[in-house]
């Protein structure tokens, strides 16, 4: 779709129309040896399973099914990974010294409107040669997912993309929650929502299940997708969450919702002129 020679348009230009990041054009995994993936691969799963493992039960566990590796090393991957056990614990770090966090909005709220709250979070994607990070923007209170972004690095670009699509689309909630990481405290994605006058919500240190209904979106993904899906590279991985998230949105009953999909319910709301459906855009940096 894009073309480097024949044309007056730039390759910038080019990916603009089309509605994707340049950097997707030079794509290269994130690579670690084989068996570190395949090391990372089992944490992630193991996590879905017990979201509670900080990094020595998460060594302990491993150890029983037979994997030499230390704590230091395990600690390395989760924190790569992304991922942080559920549990209050001491707030030992800051997630960035230089950016401001939020105090939580939603405990005891009552949510029962669309674009009342909307929240947002960072997973892993593991694939055959490196992995990704996929971000999501969801409604609080119809589940549906509004926005996706992959991409390689974890930065704040991919969720500030993100982030100004779902607004683009939808409008603006009331709220938008999201936890502590570097990504969502940034100037670059806070500022697009004080631009908006969004308020700005964000989970306690420790506390992932502050963001629960996203966190279950992560793991009806990662086991009805992810983990059956032989995804080799990002476009391949692409495709499969693509498609999932189209079937999430559009024909996946949801038992909180009466029966009904996320996006049945989404776009029945007042003033809804738009029905969620999946973003297809990829940010892969160079």
């Amino acid at each position: 779709m894009v073309s480097r020679k024949g044309t007056r348009l730039s390759l910038s230009r080019q990916c603009e129309l089309l509605g994707v990041s340049r950097s997707s054009l030079y794509y290269e995994a994130r690579g670690e040896s084989p068996e570190t993936l395949r090391l990372m691969r089992r944490m992630d799963e193991l996590f879905m399973l017990y979201p509670f493992y900080g990094s020595r039960q998460m060594m302990r566990h491993l150890h029983a099914e037979g994997w030499s590796v230390g704590r230091h090393r395990v600690r390395r991957l989760m924190k790569l990974m992304g991922l942080a056990a559920i549990y209050r614990k001491p707030r030992t770090s800051e997630p960035h010294p230089e950016h401001k966090v939020y105090p939580y909005l939603l405990r005891d709220l009552v949510i029962t409107e669309a674009d009342h709250a909307w929240c947002s979070d960072v997973t892993y994607i593991p694939v055959q040669k490196g992995f990704l990070y996929l971000v999501a923007v969801m409604d609080w209170a119809t589940r549906a997912v509004l926005s996706w972004r992959l991409s390689n690095t974890l930065d704040a670009g991919f969720c500030v993309e993100a982030l100004e699509e779902a607004i683009g689309r939808y409008g603006k909630p009331g709220i938008f929650n999201t936890d502590q990481g570097s990504q969502f405290t940034s100037q670059a994605f806070t500022g697009v929502l004080r631009q908006h006058d969004i308020r700005i919500s964000m989970d306690g240190r420790g506390r992932r299940m502050d963001n629960i209904f996203i966190e279950r979106l992560w793991r009806s993904l990662k086991y009805e997708c992810v983990y059956l899906t032989e995804m080799t590279d990002g476009f391949t991985a692409r495709r499969a969450i693509k498609d999932w998230i189209t079937f999430y949105n559009t024909i996946r009953p949801h038992s909180s919702l009466d029966g009904k999909t996320p996006h049945a319910v989404y776009s029945a709301a007042p003033g809804m002129g738009n029905s969620p459906s999946p973003v297809t855009h990829t940010k892969l940096a160079a």
